[in-house]
């Protein structure tokens, strides 16, 4: 039952980029934007931590997720070092994710060749 809940909730965050794209005159960099501040405020706000908890990586692997990590990282951090904490907290909360698709980025561009359009 996990797993079709984590699929129904990633992909209704899915369909709801795709209808932007369609139906808006929005960029996909501003959706993107838009996903990440969401995902920021609702995590803030303690919301989007519930749906983590029921929908699992359904939640977590769109963008918003990680909008809802940087706000996480940024009040564990900012409760430990104080105001400091509000500059580091959000890098070290991500920086695992960032560090995996830098690499994974780099191991690619070593095994393919780009093509001409």
């Amino acid at each position: 039952m996990n797993y079709l809940w984590a699929f129904l909730v990633g992909g209704l965050i899915c369909v709801l980029g795709q209808i932007l794209i369609d139906k808006t005159k929005l960029t996909p960099a501003r959706i993107l934007v838009g996903f990440v501040c969401a995902g920021v405020v609702l995590g803030a706000l303690g919301i989007y931590e519930k749906l983590i908890d029921f929908a699992g990586a359904g939640a977590t692997l769109p963008i918003s997720g990680f909008g809802a990590l940087l706000a996480k990282g940024t009040r564990e951090a900012v409760d430990r070092d104080g105001l400091l904490g509000a500059f580091t907290g959000p890098l070290t909360a991500g920086s695992a994710g960032i560090m995996a698709a830098v690499l994974s980025g780099l191991v690619l561009s070593f095994l393919t060749r780009p093509k001409p359009k």
